[in-house]
């Protein structure tokens, strides 16, 4: 069962969060009904209530928590908060029952670029994070600027099929003494002030050799700052999570990168990568299994940092 509110934001060129609050209220209950039915169970079947409490968007997550309280209040079943992140990582466990910890894990989301060592079932030592950017914010903010509208990630990955990925350069972003970490916002902006100076010299822009360009430029980084700490820390598996990890270019190119480094890969299906409460179920399934608890005081926590509880 899937309700996406993809159309309804591509009115305003990006998710507007009163509106997407609203519509969770709307839809919650709907959802949640047809999803028993569709499995064939009964929340008298459940053995615990899993819910995302951040981080993301406050008035989303809000509905999401007080919805989860309310049925495990009502059916005394146990509460079990799950860190979003978490989640993407743990979809890569639905499809692959051979994927253990530990394992090196690239996240690219539109609000979240990270890299970790998966220790253990909800457990995580952060290699690497964003500095700016986010990738998928990146994606989508280049998309937005050539005129492709929202969701950028899938358009940009769509139109570089057409285009010539080395017709332009675009600086790949490195921090000097953190060679896992990432910065998108320089690449960016190059594209940003390629577009200005094509305006002001009344030059037409191929849109589809800028957007494989672009998107070279930051897969290049993901692929190579994942691939070097795979081989620091000698990681022989390494998966991919969160929307951006839906790019064909990207999963080709860590597919290639670990077959030549001698590493397992991992990847989601795609309907897997965007944001899912099925990840959320595996996440919560292992943190239900390790003892994780919440009370009735489990509130909505937007910017809850990976790791903490």
């Amino acid at each position: 069962m899937i309700s996406s509110q993809i159309e309804l934001h591509k009115l305003y060129g990006g998710v507007v969060p009163e509106i997407a609050s609203r519509k969770h209220i709307e839809k919650i209950n709907q959802v949640i009904e047809q999803a028993l039915a569709d499995a064939g169970v009964t929340l008298e079947d459940l053995d615990a209530v899993g819910v995302t409490y951040g981080p993301g968007l406050v008035g989303a997550l809000l509905v999401g928590v007080a919805e989860a309280k309310a049925i495990s209040y009502a059916k005394k079943l146990p509460l079990v908060g799950v860190h979003h992140i978490e989640g993407h990582v743990s979809a890569n466990y639905i499809e692959h029952p051979d994927l253990e910890p530990p394992f090196l894990c690239l996240i690219v989301s539109g609000g979240h670029t990270h890299l970790v060592i998966v220790k253990d079932y909800g457990e995580f030592e952060i290699l690497g994070r964003t500095r700016d950017d986010a990738a998928g914010e990146a994606f989508d903010k280049v998309a937005r600027a050539i005129g492709l509208g929202y969701p950028g990630g899938p358009k940009i990955d769509k139109l570089s099929d057409e285009g010539n990925p080395e017709a332009i350069e675009f600086p790949k972003g490195k921090i000097e003494g953190a060679p896992y970490d990432f910065s998108f916002s320089g690449v960016k902006s190059a594209v940003l002030n390629y577009l200005n100076q094509a305006k002001m010299r009344g030059q037409e822009v191929n849109a589809a050799d800028l957007a494989a360009s672009f998107q070279k430029a930051v897969i290049e980084v993901l692929v190579e700052h994942t691939m070097q700490a795979a081989k620091d820390y000698q990681m022989e598996k390494v998966a991919v999570a969160g929307g951006v990890a839906s790019n064909r270019h990207l999963r080709q190119a860590m597919k290639d990168a670990c077959e030549r480094n001698g590493c397992l890969f991992y990847h989601p299906s795609p309907i897997f990568c965007t944001d899912n409460a099925a990840m959320i179920g595996v996440a919560a399934y292992y943190e239900y299994q390790k003892g994780t608890r919440h009370g009735w005081d489990l509130n909505a926590i937007p910017n809850l940092k990976l790791g903490e509880r």
